[in-house]
């Protein structure tokens, strides 16, 4: 194994940096100094702040031998991951207002952020169509149902990105709209004939890779009907090599989706997820798991001759490709004042009132938070952000455990419930519901009227089939939760 050679492969390593609200970077930069020294070819950042992120990823190209791709999920804007960006509703929301220049505005402000901060890849759009309820993956990250409008929707968001410098992704190539497990638990399976598959599913791939898009991301889905071997997408020759580079003609850069979840290392290393995805045609590794390891399992897959040395240098080109492309420096276009402020009024404006018309909340306002995303592990927005936004209105509000005398205006209740990675189902749990219905009772027992505020996708507050009059926020992301607080001051007494 040559020394070029272990530099070649270690440029398709894309490590992931987590940060922590406690210390930071801190924690990661052990990975960081190993990476580094390795020469991978880029990062993907897992939470962080503004200036934290800027000065990391300042960091990290100007010790790095070649231009990296720093990447994030910027899915719901820049404030998705990164504190004091702006968030965005999801993209189902903003498709929900029928307003394509939304949409358009939504990926420039995103890209625009990104760029400011050293980001230039956004590990987004979602293309995969919202077909089924059982799906506990989708939910309002999809653009919609229907695979043309997506289609249009999807090489909107795309052009508007990269217009700003930003590597779009679209993701999760075959589609996953049909999955009813999570791949962050099993190894999901879709019997869906091919022909119908290919018509439906694989529509907004087809508009992505016409839009020029710069990436795409696999699936972790075992698709019998385009493969017979039941591999996953990320690591299935016939997939990506043959459907994917050949058929739909895709040459640019094609990710694998985490290599360390379940779904592909139930029967195997993530070292050897590795060697098979790049093996599939995948160009760069996300996650690979412990880096030497990864690295030594693809220098003996070269070795080998598992891993065709074209088939490594094709990768290694592709990667340079966009990572240069991404790299010129500071001449982009940076947000405006205007455009942060848009981002909230966005918000405002896709919020939905269903049945009766919200009362006037009274001078003090008391909610109660009924969380049925607590038992899920990641990082998620605190729950303050209503009463926050009540507050700043002047009025009084309060986070209660029930109702109380202390005031005899309307109680509210905010469901946070979502589709959300390693939740695994689509029903509220049996004690979310109850808990809904307590306090439900207690209110009426004080002779107070009911809010309630869904904080997910909308299909999760309407599993309680009630009547109050409902304010559905979209998601539980600190902007949804601030649009939900002044859309319940919206009725003045």
């Amino acid at each position: 194994m040559s020394e070029q050679s272990r530099r070649d492969l270690a440029q398709l390593l894309l490590p992931v940096i987590r940060w922590t609200p406690e210390r930071g970077f801190v924690e990661a930069r052990p990975l960081i100094d190993q990476a580094l020294a390795l020469g991978v070819g880029g990062f993907q950042l897992v939470g962080g702040e503004q200036d934290s992120v800027r000065a990391l990823a300042k960091e990290l190209q100007l010790k790095s031998r070649h231009p990296l791709l720093i990447a994030a999920e910027l899915e719901r804007g820049a404030g998705q991951q990164f504190a004091s960006a702006t968030g965005l509703p999801p993209l189902a929301a903003i498709t929900a207002l029928g307003d394509i220049e939304s949409l358009r505005r939504a990926a420039r402000l995103t890209a625009r952020e990104a760029r400011t901060m050293g980001v230039n890849w956004n590990l987004g759009p979602v293309c995969d169509l919202d077909m089924l309820s059982e799906n506990p993956l989708i939910g309002a990250r999809a653009l919609g149902n229907d695979a043309r409008k997506v289609g249009q929707l999807v090489a909107a968001w795309i052009e508007a990105c990269q217009a700003e410098g930003v590597l779009a992704c679209a993701k999760h190539f075959p589609g996953i709209a049909r999955v009813t497990t999570d791949p962050h638990r099993e190894l999901p399976t879709v019997d869906t004939p091919a022909d119908q598959l290919k018509e439906l599913d694989l529509h907004p791939f087809r508009a992505a890779i016409a839009g020029g898009v710069a990436s795409m991301m696999t699936a972790h889905v075992s698709y019998p009907a385009l493969d017979s071997s039941r591999e996953p997408a990320t690591l299935s020759r016939e997939m990506l090599q043959w459907l994917l580079r050949q058929q739909l003609k895709f040459d640019n850069l094609l990710v694998s989706d985490a290599l360390t979840l379940p779904a592909v290392t139930t029967t195997r290393t993530a070292a050897e997820a590795a060697v098979l995805a790049l093996r599939a045609g995948c160009d760069v590794l996300l996650d690979p798991g412990e880096l030497e390891a990864a690295l030594g399992a693809l220098e003996t897959a070269l070795d080998d001759g598992t891993l065709d040395p074209e088939r490594v240098r094709q990768s290694v080109r592709r990667r340079l490709k966009w990572a240069q492309w991404a790299s010129p420096p500071n001449d982009w276009r940076r947000p405006s004042g205007a455009d942060t402020a848009w981002g909230a009024l966005l918000a405002d404006k896709v919020l939905r009132f269903e049945h009766d018309p919200v009362p006037p909340m009274g001078a003090v306002t008391e909610m109660a938070v009924v969380d049925d995303d607590d038992d899920v592990l990641g990082r998620r927005a605190d729950r303050t952000g209503i009463v926050d936004a009540m507050r700043l209105a002047g009025n009084d509000a309060r986070i209660v455990s029930a109702p109380t005398p202390a005031s005899g205006g309307p109680f509210v209740i905010a469901l946070f419930a979502d589709y959300l990675p390693g939740k695994g189902r689509h029903t509220l749990r049996p004690d979310t519901i109850a808990a809904v219905n307590t306090l439900i009772e207690q209110a009426e027992a004080l002779q107070r009227s009911v809010v309630l505020v869904g904080l997910g996708d909308p299909r999760w507050v309407t599993q309680l089939g009630m009547t109050h009059p409902t304010i559905l926020a979209w998601s539980g992301d600190r902007v949804m939760q601030q649009a939900a607080g002044r859309g319940l001051l919206r009725t003045k007494r």
